[in-house]
């Protein structure tokens, strides 16, 4: 990854050779592709505003099952980056940011069936769960569930 960028998670395409490595400390995506065996460092995207210049680091990253839409999470701008994937060559396109209603945004995870996706604010001690269009990758608001500190949400 690039000097400083801090890489902190990734997820991987699930039918394709792309993984997406979220990088905390510069708030970008990188994609990483596979070709005979080797692996390849892509482009780089933001995960926040070009503008925002307030303290901000990305904490986490998913893809949707149908490797249609990549989420990722910003503490500090306290959102969700929404992105579509070019099916041909993996490249990110930005498409919307969702505001978590709550601070540090640390975790999320998709529903099984994904068509939620849940957020851990860690500094508001509450969980905000969305429901997810499928075909648009954007997310809507559903409801509030208070719990302390939550750092982690894993679907069993």
């Amino acid at each position: 990854m690039a000097a400083g960028a801090g890489p902190r998670h990734l997820t991987f395409h699930p039918s394709k050779n792309n993984i997406y490595v979220l990088n905390e400390l510069d708030n970008t995506i990188t994609l990483v592709t596979k070709n005979n065996g080797v692996f390849e460092k892509r482009n780089s995207i933001s995960t926040i505003p070009a503008d925002f210049t307030e303290f901000t680091k990305a904490a986490d990253i998913h893809i949707s099952k149908n490797g249609k839409f990549v989420y990722a999470s910003n503490r500090g701008y306290n959102s969700i980056a929404i992105f579509s994937v070019n099916p041909d060559n993996g490249t990110l396109t930005f498409l919307a940011f969702e505001a978590t209603r709550g601070e540090a945004p640390r975790n999320f995870s998709l529903s099984p069936d994904d068509k939620f996706l849940l957020v851990a604010n860690q500094d508001t001690d509450t969980i905000i769960a969305f429901s997810r269009d499928s075909n648009t990758g954007l997310l809507t608001y559903s409801s509030t569930i208070d719990a302390p500190t939550p750092v982690f949400i894993l679907f069993d």
